[in-house]
């Protein structure tokens, strides 16, 4: 089974549970900061990743960083059937679903703004409402800039790619004169 089929199924029976309990954010709080503290700690990747290592070390390891750390008891059984299924490895990549599946559920879709330089307020806005038009659904806008473009914007969302670059007007016309 690919990784990404895991991670959907896992993230959509927690998401189902937290949203049922009313914890969908606390949770995915708590599951982002358990990450961050596995990514920047290479003994506990070990750890967790090594097939070597018995189950029970692997437990009692977690079981301690649970007293130390304290997440709510949803995110405590999740992290320990993760750990029971051996798949406490993949926590990144099933965050990063669990993330898109709270986000269909409440009829919000990501979308990523990439653009030379800063976008003002003002143009925000506008393309949060064209966005909104154009999918029907709320966007939650991630905007970055790539100082190597000359103009323009490129939106995606999901797998679609919007490209207004001025790049790819300039492609599109060079096309247009070659053909």
């Amino acid at each position: 089974m690919s990784s990404q089929t895991v991670a959907r199924r896992y993230a959509s029976a927690l998401a189902d549970v937290v949203l049922q309990r009313g914890e969908a954010r606390e949770v995915q709080q708590e599951l982002v900061a358990w990450a961050d503290m596995m990514q920047s700690n290479a003994n506990l990747r070990e750890v967790f990743a090594n097939p070597t290592i018995a189950l029970d070390q692997k437990r009692r390891v977690l079981n301690r960083l649970v007293e130390i750390a304290r997440p709510r008891p949803t995110t405590v059984n999740f992290l320990k059937l993760l750990l029971q299924n051996q798949r406490l490895p993949e926590l990144d990549q099933i965050i990063r679903r669990f993330a898109a599946v709270l986000d269909e559920r409440a009829g919000m879709i990501a979308a990523q703004v990439t653009t030379a330089g800063p976008v003002a307020p003002e143009t925000r806005q506008t393309l949060q409402t064209t966005l909104r038009n154009l999918t029907g659904k709320t966007v939650r806008i991630e905007f970055a800039t790539d100082p190597g473009m000359i103009g323009g914007l490129v939106t995606r969302i999901g797998s679609t790619i919007y490209d207004g670059s001025v790049r790819n007007h300039l492609e599109q016309i060079k096309e247009k004169m070659a053909g």
